[in-house]
């Protein structure tokens, strides 16, 4: 009497009152919800202290004239800038160079040749690829030819803005952490017993 219902699979079902069946979407691959969250590469940190969320360019914590905004770390560049830069590419390498060998390289080519900038722009502009900050505000090299001290105040100040103690070094910093999360889920409360009826 009434036309048979066909189904999503082109199947007839004889009764008229049957309740629809939900059919999934076909897989294609492509997430349905897509965020714009970005591959945490550093698993011993949170993603919030790699990455801005949503921004493709985000900016600096601080200007390139900004140095003395913090004497510790101006006087520090000034007078040590082998030290400043050491902790700096500890950091930016993930501990896969020391500080000492960095800084003692970079004095080397500071004494020896005058250029010892050449050397640290490589590792402003690896800071930067890391963060997805912007190039500004000029060339990486140009900015440390011309503004050695001052390149080198903004990202030893980006990086503890992003949570690093310098003075500590790559694997200090994350023993600290790691020790924090040991610390958090030791005090996390613990229910005794379970729910009974």
């Amino acid at each position: 009497m009434y036309p048979q219902n066909q189904d999503h699979y082109g199947k007839h079902s004889n009764s008229s009152s049957a309740a629809p069946v939900f059919q999934p979407p076909p897989a294609t691959g492509i997430p349905v919800n897509p965020s714009p969250q970005y591959y945490n590469e550093n698993p011993q940190f949170p993603l919030h202290d790699y990455h801005h969320h949503g921004h493709r360019d985000a900016a600096w914590s601080s200007g390139l004239c900004d140095c003395c905004s913090d004497c510790k770390v101006c006087c520090l560049t000034y007078w040590c800038p082998c030290i400043t830069f050491g902790r700096i590419a500890e950091i930016v390498d993930k501990g896969t160079s020391s500080c000492g060998t960095t800084g003692g390289i970079y004095a080397l080519l500071a004494f020896f040749t005058w250029c010892g900038c050449i050397y640290s722009c490589t590792y402003r502009s690896k800071l930067r690829k890391q963060y997805m900050l912007p190039e500004s505000p000029c060339n990486d090299c140009l900015v440390h030819c011309c503004c050695e001290t001052c390149a080198l105040c903004q990202e030893y100040k980006e990086l503890q803005s992003r949570g690093f103690d310098m003075s500590i070094g790559w694997h200090g910093n994350v023993d600290r952490h790691n020790s924090g999360t040991a610390m958090a889920t030791a005090t996390a409360p613990v229910f005794e017993g379970a729910m009974s009826r």
